[in-house]
């Protein structure tokens, strides 16, 4: 059916009407553009809108082409102004790979699919490697797990978990503080480790007894906010082969050797849903943050992942996209203050600046993953969210 419907808007001029967005359009946009293998929604409509996020509603208000996702490369798109501006999709006749998505979802996989967070309570509970065959320091594909703490039935797979970050809040007590981390628990995990890794304990190895298998103490563990969870790594599945105290699994694949500690839970095969469509918030939760970053040490630009202090139970869903904004610096007013001393002026609040934009892909109850879009300057943690501008 959806091939007979391109054959027929084949040659043809499928009008889009730029619903309200005539004021939105940027004053240097093409009059049309030809599809590439590589762009993104995102990408294409900021070719012709200032607001990007704005382009599921161009394409909400047309009839005849209800999913902007079957957008090929070939295509040519057309900015006309008849009774407004107009925007038409020429269909090729000959389209190239694959539909356009509104982000990259081949540079996402392993958030999609091989990273969870959930509460400290229920990674501290799950089931774990007690042992790996013929007492064996490191498990590899084809070697027999042991588990305790396991409730299933033979033949069934799971997936072998790595507990890889500690997410917390903002100190409450200073909440201009940046310092909303993430604290590294193993360095051998699947992620690269972030500005939060602690500067003098790595933990190494981590056994089942501890709540999370660490030891963190007062003198080490400098955030004092909120437990918002514990970001987990999928590094393997495996089937049960018997059940028992503890419990043998066969293991199946893995991406890192399997040490004893390592959690066992559900395996999701779920596939992800592969079409986002960008919005703005109908709210922004107080305080909303940018708590960290999945492959950088310092600061991250357009195209990198950053973990977000909000989630589902603040009402953040799928695409909704954010403006990321730099704390303002607290300065010395020295020049009121009549004095030749620098540093004893009055404390002068200066405004926050804009960063970029950052679209969320990925929605857990208390944080998110999101993708930088654009960015002007380096996000940094502790960046404020705000509605898009």
């Amino acid at each position: 059916m959806i091939r007979k419907l391109f054959v027929l808007l084949a040659g043809m001029l499928v009008t889009v009407a730029v619903y309200a967005a005539g004021a939105q359009l940027r004053a240097n946009h093409p009059d049309s553009y030809v599809v590439r293998r590589g762009d993104t929604l995102w990408d294409i409509s900021a070719k012709f809108l200032s607001k990007p996020w704005l382009w599921p509603e161009i394409w909400q208000a047309n009839p005849q082409v209800r999913n902007p996702h079957l957008i090929y490369p070939g295509d040519v798109l057309n900015l006309s102004f008849i009774n407004g501006p107009r925007l038409g999709l020429e269909p090729s006749v000959h389209r190239e790979g694959e539909a356009v998505t509104a982000i990259p979802l081949s540079e996402l996989k392993m958030f999609l699919k091989d990273t969870r967070v959930m509460d400290s309570s229920a990674v501290s509970s799950a089931p774990y490697v007690v042992g790996l065959e013929e007492a064996r320091l490191a498990g590899t594909v084809g070697q027999n797990l042991y588990v305790r703490g396991l409730q299933g039935e033979p033949g069934q797979r799971w997936a072998i978990v790595r507990p890889t970050h500690i997410l917390r809040g903002f100190d409450q007590d200073d909440p201009g503080k940046a310092d909303l981390v993430a604290h590294t628990l193993d360095s051998d995990a699947s992620m690269v480790d972030a500005p939060w890794r602690e500067d003098t304990n790595n933990y190494g190895h981590y056994g089942g007894d501890a709540a999370l298998g660490v030891e963190i103490s007062d003198g080490h563990h400098h955030s004092r906010g909120a437990d918002l969870g514990v970001e987990v790594s999928v590094i393997g599945t495996a089937e049960t082969l018997r059940m028992g105290d503890p419990s043998t699994l066969l293991l199946l694949d893995s991406t890192v050797e399997i040490r004893t500690g390592d959690r066992v839970m559900p395996y999701d095969d779920t596939p992800y849903d592969p079409y986002f469509y960008p919005h703005a918030p109908k709210s922004v939760p107080a305080d909303a943050r940018v708590i960290g970053f999945a492959d950088a040490m310092d600061a991250v630009g357009s195209r990198q992942v950053v973990l977000l202090s909000m989630g589902a139970k603040d009402g953040v869903d799928n695409g909704q996209t954010y403006s990321i904004y730099e704390p303002g610096e607290a300065i010395h007013d020295d020049v009121a203050s009549s004095s030749w001393h620098r540093g004893v002026g009055k404390m002068v609040q200066l405004p926050d600046e804009y960063v970029g934009h950052v679209m969320v892909f990925r929605t857990f109850n208390r944080v998110s993953y999101g993708l930088v879009m654009d960015s002007l300057r380096p996000v940094h943690v502790g960046g404020r969210l705000r509605a898009p501008d």
